[in-house]
């Protein structure tokens, strides 16, 4: 199939596999639910009876104190003792095959084409890394500044220009990830960007 370039009487040939194919939704849910779980940090912990110092001793006798009786001073009961159910660092990644990966994202592509969300530019660059110059950049597109910016390689000069710019995201094609595809309003990718997305939706 063939794309138009914008502001451009060309079109750039791509593959009617990565570019074409069916939405579907339950995959990319998938997809993005898989991402963010595995974004988690998962460090969280906290101490069970058995990991805080101490308590050795038998606190005071059984006996005759009129006192409830104890064992230990770690009991979850007292104070600086152990957490009950203590947390504990964990992995919240959840298993997805490589294939399942690669056809949830062209299916998020291609959803991103047929809905004209996708805009394709001959050359994404900025003469200087200024604000002002990326803004003017995207009015010179035609869209707002809730979008995500494609390269192939991060160019410093747009990534200085982007970075001031509210929802505005500028990322290299080669470790793009589904949540930033469907987060934003707009994708522009540049044609050499466009040709790597190409071969690694392949």
């Amino acid at each position: 199939m063939d794309i138009s370039i914008h502001n451009s009487s060309e079109k750039v040939s791509v593959s009617d596999a990565a570019f074409s194919a069916e939405f579907n939704e339950t995959l990319v849910h998938q997809l993005v639910v898989s991402f963010m779980s595995a974004s988690r940090a998962g460090t969280k912990a906290q101490k069970t009876r058995s990991d805080v110092r101490g308590g050795g001793a038998k606190p005071f006798r059984q006996k005759g104190t009129g006192r409830a009786r104890a064992g230990t001073i770690r009991s979850p009961l007292w104070r600086s003792g152990g957490t009950t159910f203590a947390a504990s660092p964990r992995d919240y990644g959840k298993k997805l095959n490589k294939k399942m990966y690669r056809t949830g994202m062209r299916s998020i592509v291609s959803e991103l084409l047929r809905q004209d969300r996708l805009i394709v530019v001959d050359e994404m660059t900025v003469a200087e890394p200024k604000t002002k110059l990326m803004v003017a950049r995207m009015a010179e597109i035609g869209v707002g500044n809730k979008a995500l910016v494609l390269t192939d390689g991060l160019d410093s000069a747009v990534y200085l220009a982007a970075r001031n710019v509210p929802n505005l995201m500028v990322m290299d094609v080669a470790i793009v990830d589904p949540l930033s595809l469907v987060s934003q309003e707009k994708v522009i990718v540049d044609q050499a960007a466009l040709k790597k997305l190409e071969e690694r939706l392949s």
